[in-house]
C-alpha cells in the first residue's frame, strides 16, 4: 500500500514519498474514461514514452486505490472489495524503451455478462525498474519511481448524479477560498464545470473556474473556485467577491451567484 497525489489524470509515486530522480516515464493519455456494456470488451492503449537519454525497463501492474479529501491517492496491491481488476488484462509485465523512444502498451477491460451498471475504476502501475538514487546529508537512498494512468470504465447506464450541498469559504494552503461542496448520489464519478466572473474587494474582474477533481459515487467533495485575471493568471481574489454565471455537469446546467465573504 502506497499514498501519492493526484495530479492531473496522473498519480506521482516514490518511495519514501520522495520523488525518484532519473525517472523520466510520461504516459498519454493521462487517464482514460470509457464506456462498456456488460459482456463486451473494451481494448485501449496507453503510449509510454521515456524521456531520459538512456534506455529504461519498466514494470507494469494495476492496482485499486481510493480517493482522500486532500487528493492524495491509497494504492492497494490486493484486491480490495469489490474491485474490478480481475476484468482487467494487460498485455505485459515488463517492457523496456530506449531513451527519447515510447511504446504502446494494450489493456483491456472486460465486464462479465452479469455486471452491474456502475463503474470500474483502477489504475496502471508504471514503475522503473532500477533504483534511482537520492542524496541527503549524510546518506544516499535507493527510490523506485512510479507513474499511475487512472482508469475509468463506466458499465451499462452508469451515471453521476451530482448536487451542490454548501456554498461558502474553505481554507487551503492558510488561505480563504471560495468552494463549492458537490455530494454525488449516482453510481459513476462527476467533474463539475462552466464558467463563473466576478469583480473582488480590489475592483479586479476575474473569472472563476471550478476544480475539475472527481467527485466519485456516495462522495461529498470541496472543489474550490480557482481565480484568474487572465490567461493562465492565478490570483488570491479580496473578499468579498460576488461570483456568478453557470455550473455544469453531466444532465445539468445550473445558474450560480454567491456573495463570498
Amino acid at each position: 500500500m502506497s499514498r501519492t497525489l493526484l495530479v492531473g489524470g496522473l498519480l506521482f509515486v516514490a518511495a519514501s514519498s520522495a520523488v525518484a530522480q532519473g525517472f523520466s516515464a510520461l504516459a498519454s493519455p493521462p487517464r482514460f474514461e470509457l464506456t462498456a456494456d456488460a459482456g463486451s470488451r473494451s481494448r485501449n492503449v496507453v503510449e509510454i514514452s521515456n524521456a531520459g537519454v538512456q534506455p529504461a525497463k519498466y514494470r507494469v501492474r494495476t492496482a485499486d486505490w481510493t480517493l482522500a479529501p486532500d487528493a492524495s491517492v491509497t494504492f492497494y496491491d490486493a484486491l480490495q472489495p469489490g474491485s474490478c481488476r480481475p476484468w482487467a488484462a494487460i498485455e505485459r509485465n515488463e517492457l523496456t524503451i530506449p531513451g527519447g523512444g515510447r511504446a504502446r502498451f494494450r489493456f483491456e477491460v472486460a465486464p462479465p455478462a452479469d455486471a452491474p451498471a456502475g463503474e470500474c475504476r483502477f489504475a496502471l502501475l508504471i514503475e522503473g525498474d532500477d533504483p534511482a538514487i537520492t542524496s541527503g546529508d549524510a546518506f544516499r537512498i535507493p527510490v523506485r519511481g512510479r507513474l499511475g494512468v487512472i482508469v475509468y470504465v463506466a458499465v451499462g447506464n452508469a451515471a453521476p448524479k451530482l448536487e451542490i450541498v454548501k456554498i461558502g469559504l474553505d481554507v487551503v494552503a492558510n488561505k480563504r477560498v471560495p468552494t463549492v461542496w458537490v455530494r454525488n448520489s449516482g453510481n459513476a464519478h462527476g467533474r463539475l464545470g462552466g464558467y463563473l466572473t466576478g469583480t473582488d474587494a480590489k475592483g479586479r474582474e476575474l473569472e472563476f473556474a471550478p476544480s475539475s477533481f472527481p467527485v466519485l459515487p456516495g462522495e461529498t467533495r470541496a472543489l474550490a473556485l480557482a481565480a484568474q485575471s487572465g490567461p493562465n493568471e492565478a490570483v488570491d481574489p479580496a473578499l468579498p467577491v460576488t461570483v456568478q454565471g453557470t455550473l455544469e455537469w453531466p444532465g445539468a446546467r445550473v445558474p450560480f451567484q454567491h456573495r463570498f465573504e
